[in-house]
């Protein structure tokens, strides 16, 4: 019951933090609006870890895994997303940071030798071909002169980095490092990180009052970043990187009710083939089937 609220509470609030993000986009840099969101989710887990009395003292070792971490999901991968989404939409990008659950399953095997059941990359290639179905038509309408090209080649780059640290999280959730502990460090981390960026590349640090910007601001701070990133690093570490990754292939599931909703999306038959696939997929990868062949089994005898 607590993996699926998990699960629930993840899959619904990173599949809106595409849309939070568009709001981003604009007077800003990008790079500027990354660390102020950063920097207000760090100080919010430094907040939570000091008031429920975790501790957060680390041996160096276990820092450079923490700022290894930092590095891959808090901060170098989200600057290419924000990036990729000057040139893509929201549901573009999406659809393609989906493909992160293949990695997922192939870096689990490469890193740290797991054995993936069979029905992991059937549930895996049916949810992919469910957000294939869902965006069929935009996906059928690129025009690489609007650089959507390049948008997507970013969004399959920041997809691979993510793995890279959600790999880096597992390794540090197997050595007993909190994993809130570790968000507040690596939080802070990645802030100093893009600060870095920011003032080798001269970026200048403007802020707007718009509402659409702070309240955006404030979501993808608190929502997308401290609750989120907690939700889904204790799924990576009670169920596996190769399930809990599955919440990727839902996102843009989220994107799609949201931006019916928001912005007119239109309902087509392949939208709705969409929707079955992507849910088919899921049951096939989070169902045990093996454990409950062996229960059915034990009941026969």
């Amino acid at each position: 019951m607590k993996n699926t609220a998990l699960y629930i509470i993840t899959v619904l609030v990173w599949g809106s933090t595409w849309l939070a993000i568009e709001y981003q986009l604009g007077d800003v840099p990008v790079t500027a609006s990354i660390i102020y969101r950063f920097a207000i989710a760090g100080l919010l887990m430094w907040t939570y870890c000091l008031m429920a009395r975790i501790p957060l003292r680390f041996e160096a070792r276990q820092h450079a895994f923490i700022a290894l971490l930092a590095s891959c999901n808090f901060s170098l991968n989200y600057l290419v997303i924000y990036l990729a989404q000057l040139h893509i939409n929201s549901a573009m990008t999406s659809v393609a940071f989906s493909t992160m659950l293949l990695m997922n399953i192939a870096n689990t095997r490469l890193f740290f030798g797991v054995p993936i059941p069979a029905r992991v990359y059937l549930g895996a290639i049916t949810g992919i071909a469910g957000i294939v179905a869902l965006f069929w038509q935009g996906l059928t309408e690129v025009n690489p002169q609007d650089q959507v090209i390049l948008g997507l080649a970013l969004i399959l780059l920041s997809a691979f980095i993510a793995s890279l640290g959600n790999m880096v999280s597992v390794r540090n959730s197997r050595e007993g490092i909190n994993v809130f502990a570790a968000n507040a460090w690596g939080m802070s981390y990645g802030t100093l990180i893009l600060l870095v960026i920011a003032l080798v590349s001269g970026t200048e640090f403007r802020f707007s009052s718009e509402p659409a910007y702070v309240l955006s601001l404030i979501y993808l701070a608190v929502f997308g970043t401290v609750i989120a990133f907690a939700t889904y690093f204790l799924l990576l570490r009670d169920i596996g990187p190769e399930k809990a990754s599955y919440v990727i292939v839902l996102f843009p599931v989220v994107a799609i009710t949201l931006s019916s909703v928001f912005e007119g999306f239109e309902w087509t038959a392949n939208i709705f083939l969409g929707f079955a696939l992507v849910l088919l997929g899921n049951a096939i990868v989070l169902t045990p089937i093996d454990k409950i062949a062996a229960a059915v089994d034990r009941l026969r005898s």
